[in-house]
């Protein structure tokens, strides 16, 4: 890692994860002199591959420090929040539950649930409770069931054959828990004192009102970030709402557990809401397959993540694991060990442990189960070495349907249509609630959107020093750091031979921007830059265009608008953004036709890959520097298409962009139709669309042009003069001429 004052030093320096070239415009081959790549190489970005999916290999690296962790936290948790549509949270409307139809069983009682999570949108589930052994007024223990993706849900039925196969091989003692094991853990739990809420996951039992993995799969969806994963999320949130309201339910002893998909649904929401105490997801969290199913994926989710940093977000609070001879099988040596040190961060390594049974496939049977009624009962209730299962009867599944004659299903019930309808209406009142009037109201504005944008396009403005810089000239190799003190007196000499003119070409690959991160970026980012006769000032223009570097150049001269600019003494700096220039593999990387959500939710959009090779450029202007070692002042232009980019990566960068001009090219976000736009930035219309974008670039001098005038030019025109900054903002409905946007930019 080369250090901040070296990098300032140096006439240029670019940064390659393979072979690293830098050459003098001029000296390229062919007709282009921008180009980086001779001699038939191409660049080694691990984006020009194909995408990561969920069977990948998502390992954890566990932080060094907790206020590493701390801040990781905090962002991961945004991510989660804004990745499920829940950033901000939607408002919590009256639950209105249904409780009905008592079953005695002895020693605990069922009970029928249901209750609306959002109006029309019914959550169903049956309650399990001790029958006796406690006063009227003594508070109990509770605990969420998530049952996972068994067929019928909270109805299972294994079926003699797969019970008899259990019960041989020693999973299951006997029959009834070898076909019944979903009501043999709620039944157990209750005997054991805890209140014990199952609940339907989508399209399951009784909630079959949008039928499971349906509904979600169009691209307004992913400009919404409304999915199955979401909805089932918001549906875990109102389930623990339900039963901390019970009112013989302790709130601050809550526990959940679930396997599989059902485990999917225990540390998402471990992860995202504080009130749970104790977490049990068994069979699901592994560095291998991260959940195969539409409710478990949704864009945004693991971008730079997986599941094993997900579940420490749980941390300290207690939390087990069950493994089987399933993609968790290598959870104990692969994942876990890295968790382990987490919680020893803490002191608390006693509140974290992982147990596998290997002979078994996928499953939560009685070995596992036990192992979590220990769990829950040490850290929710009291201390014992160890809890043994007791048999019990089955209830015929259907007599635990909720509905039935006296209890109908809900007439205002929605199907997913038009539950998508009223959840967009209830987004854009709480979207039209921000709009910013004064100060106050623009910080909260900036708080909210702006962490959703960062979210979204999972890139920030990187540290200088989080760039790994090495380059070669065309007159002598240089190794950085290594070779650096060596030649420094033939860069020297190389600049005063230069006589002052650089026009130069280098290319960029990004560390990890966080202690905590735990991927290794394999990114290159091919850059042309020239200082040309620049003055004092010091001045410098990210030039971001659909054609990349090589735009600056018609037949081997500058461009008009690109030689204005050099000739008012301003350096340009112009990236290969991904899928442009020489930044283009064999083929553009396909989006999963079945749901994008399985695409973008473990990489990043093409858009937002692009805002972040322009916030990545913006930080490389920063190597440039006088012998005061100021920062030099950057403008940004975005060119046709990618004009809204500029918009994007100004909204992230903040003052470190001093102007910024951008042809907006007509572009709204809402106009998109096909998850698979190379312009679709899933969760932008949901945020308020461009305008929004360009309100979050206030105070900064912004000129637009070529837009489309939508309700969100109102958003922008609000956070400017909420910023007393509405002479910073120019708008022209028509496309500017090239030299009219240079004539501005460089004033």
């Amino acid at each position: 890692m080369l250090s901040r004052r070296d990098a300032l030093a140096l006439p240029a320096a670019g940064v390659l994860a393979g072979h690293p070239l830098f050459r003098h415009a001029g000296a390229a081959d062919g007709d282009d002199p921008t180009k980086v790549f001779t001699g038939g190489k191409k660049p080694t970005d691990v984006r020009l591959g194909a995408p990561k999916t969920l069977n990948g290999y998502f390992p954890f690296v566990a932080p060094k420090t907790k206020e590493a962790w701390e801040a990781r936290r905090t962002q991961l948790r945004e991510q989660l929040l804004v990745a499920t549509g829940l950033w901000p949270l939607p408002e919590k409307t009256p639950l209105n539950a249904v409780v009905h139809g008592k079953i005695d069983r002895g020693e605990y009682t069922i009970e029928k649930v249901y209750f609306a999570s959002t109006p029309g949108h019914y959550v169903c589930g049956n309650l399990y409770r001790p029958a006796h052994g406690k006063s009227k007024d003594e508070k109990r223990p509770g605990v969420l069931f998530a049952h996972g993706h068994w067929a019928d849900g909270r109805f299972h039925d294994a079926g003699e054959k797969a019970a008899k196969a259990s019960v041989e091989g020693g999973g299951e003692p006997d029959m009834d828990r070898g076909r019944f094991f979903m009501q043999a853990l709620p039944a157990t739990l209750a005997k054991l004192g805890f209140v014990v809420f199952q609940y339907d996951m989508l399209g399951y039992a009784d909630s079959t009102a949008i039928p499971h993995g349906a509904g979600f799969r169009d691209a307004e969806a992913e400009l919404r970030l409304q999915s199955q994963m979401g909805l089932q999320t918001w549906n875990s949130v109102r389930a623990l709402d339900f039963l901390a309201g019970l009112p013989d339910v302790d709130p601050k002893r809550l526990g959940m557990t679930g396997a599989s998909g059902g485990g999917t649904q225990t540390f998402v929401l471990g992860a995202i809401d504080d009130r749970l105490a104790c977490a049990f997801p068994a069979v699901m969290v592994s560095t291998a397959m991260q959940g195969g199913c539409v409710c478990e994926n949704c864009s945004l989710l693991r971008v730079n993540t997986g599941n094993v940093e997900i579940a420490a977000l749980f941390a300290p609070k207690p939390m087990a694991f069950s493994c089987a001879n399933d993609w968790t099988k290598d959870f104990v040596r692969k994942g876990y060990p890295e968790l382990e040190q987490l919680y020893k961060l803490y002191d608390a390594g006693d509140r974290v442990d992982a147990k596998e049974w290997l002979r078994y496939g996928h499953q939560y049977n009685v070995h596992a189960r036990e192992f979590m009624y220990y769990w829950m009962r040490n850290h929710l209730m009291v201390k014992e070495e160890k809890v043994k299962e007791p048999a019990f009867k089955p209830v015929p599944p259907k007599e635990l349907s909720v509905f039935d004659a006296a209890h109908p299903r809900p007439k205002d019930e929605l199907d997913a249509k038009a539950l998508r309808a009223a959840m967009s209406k209830a987004s854009d009142a709480q979207m039209a609630k921000l709009v910013p009037k004064d100060a106050a109201s623009l910080k909260e504005f900036r708080r909210v959107v702006g962490t959703a944008l960062r979210a979204m396009v999972n890139s920030t403005l990187p540290e200088y020093d989080s760039l790994v810089i090495s380059f070669q000239t065309g007159r002598f190799p240089v190794e950085w750091p290594d070779g650096y003190e060596g030649c420094k007196e033939q860069v020297a000499r190389t600049r005063k031979e230069q006589d002052g003119t650089h026009s130069i070409v280098d290319e960029f690959a990004r560390d990890p921007d966080g202690s905590v991160r735990h991927y290794t970026s394999g990114e290159t980012l091919p850059l042309f830059w020239s200082w040309g006769k620049m003055r004092a000032h010091h001045a410098w223009v990210v030039w971001v265009h659909p054609k990349g570097k090589s735009s600056l150049f018609e037949k081997g001269k500058w461009v008009p608008a690109a030689k204005a600019i050099l000739d008012k003494g301003f350096g340009i700096m112009a990236p290969d953004v991904l899928h442009t220039g020489e930044l283009v593999g064999d083929k553009t990387p396909a989006v999963d036709k079945t749901y994008a959500g399985y695409t973008y939710g473990y990489n990043r959009a093409v858009l937002a890959q692009r805002v972040h090779d322009v916030l990545t450029a913006i930080t490389r202007t920063y190597g440039f520097t006088n012998e005061q070692k100021r920062r030099f002042p950057v403008h940004l232009v975005g060119w046709g298409e990618f004009g809204p980019i500029a918009v994007l990566a100004k909204a992230l960068a903040g003052d470190a962009v001093a102007k910024t001009a951008a042809d907006l090219n007509g572009f709204k976000f809402e106009d998109i139709t096909d998850p698979a736009d190379p312009m679709l930035l899933p969760g932008a219309v949901k945020y308020g669309g461009l305008g929004a974008f360009l309100a979050l670039c206030a105070p900064g001098e912004v000129l637009v042009h070529n837009h489309k005038e939508t309700g969100t030019g109102q958003l922008s025109r609000a956070a400017y003069e909420a910023a007393g900054a509405a002479n910073k903002l120019t708008r022209s409905a028509d496309k500017l001429d090239p030299a009219k946007v240079v004539e501005w930019l460089v004033k």
